[in-house]
């Protein structure tokens, strides 16, 4: 069984704040077998911590945390960003096109962007898996809506810290029983909901945190470009 780390942010997201180099470094540190940098509709840092992943003992996985317009889904196995804005079935057949896998984050979450605000349960059920377990939460309500329906339509199950510091790396992961360490069979694993997930909540000061940083990115940024 390897321990994967399936939703991560760098600072290439607009509310991510460390740099590929100490995500990594977590990632060893917490004794995680793989991990994915999905930055929001980013993919350039995920490549670049798939490729580094093995100088630090670890597998890494390349993908990207897509905004459709539903919400967010994650893509794996990406070779090619998957443009931001494109419907939730759009986004799923351009995942697919690649070859890649579609896991839909926090669906139920719908103040996070979770897709379940402007989709159907038919098309929910579309996706390859649903994360059940987000570390960023209140009272866990959404995760366990997520685990029910990914349990009563029989859907593969992840878990993600979803963390925007590197230091929250590893507090949700999936075990994956892949039948070898490499990218292709620990997705195709997850496609056979070979998984199970464990995890436990990002600390509320901390999630504080992480939010309040990616609002005043999110202002910088939009206030640099109205200068350039």
């Amino acid at each position: 069984m390897l321990s994967v780390e399936l939703h991560t942010h760098s600072s290439l997201s607009y509310d991510g704040r460390d740099p590929v180099e100490l995500i990594l470094e977590q990632a060893d540190a917490v004794g995680l077998d793989a991990i994915a940098v999905t930055d929001h509709d980013e993919i350039d840092a995920s490549l670049e911590a798939a490729e580094r992943a093995a100088d630090y003992g670890l597998l890494g996985i390349p993908g990207m945390e897509i905004s459709s317009k539903a919400g967010h889904i994650l893509g794996f196995g990406l070779e090619e960003a998957v443009p931001p804005g494109l419907s939730y079935e759009s986004t799923l057949e351009a995942i697919w096109e690649q070859d890649g896998l579609a896991v839909i984050p926090h669906p139920f979450q719908e103040s996070r962007h979770g897709v379940m605000a402007r989709i159907s349960r038919e098309e929910l059920a579309r996706g390859d898996a649903i994360e059940v377990y987000n570390s960023r939460l209140l009272t866990g309500r959404a995760n366990r809506q997520a685990e029910r329906f990914a349990r009563d339509h029989d859907l593969p199950m992840t878990a993600g810290s979803d963390a925007h510091i590197s230091e929250m790396v590893g507090q949700a992961v999936t075990r994956v029983d892949a039948d070898e360490r490499s990218v292709d069979a620990v997705l195709e694993a997850i496609r056979e909901g070979r998984t199970t997930v464990e995890g436990k909540r990002t600390p509320w000061h901390i999630s504080f945190r992480q939010a309040a940083g990616g609002v005043t990115r999110r202002v910088r940024n939009t206030m640099l470009g109205l200068f350039r």
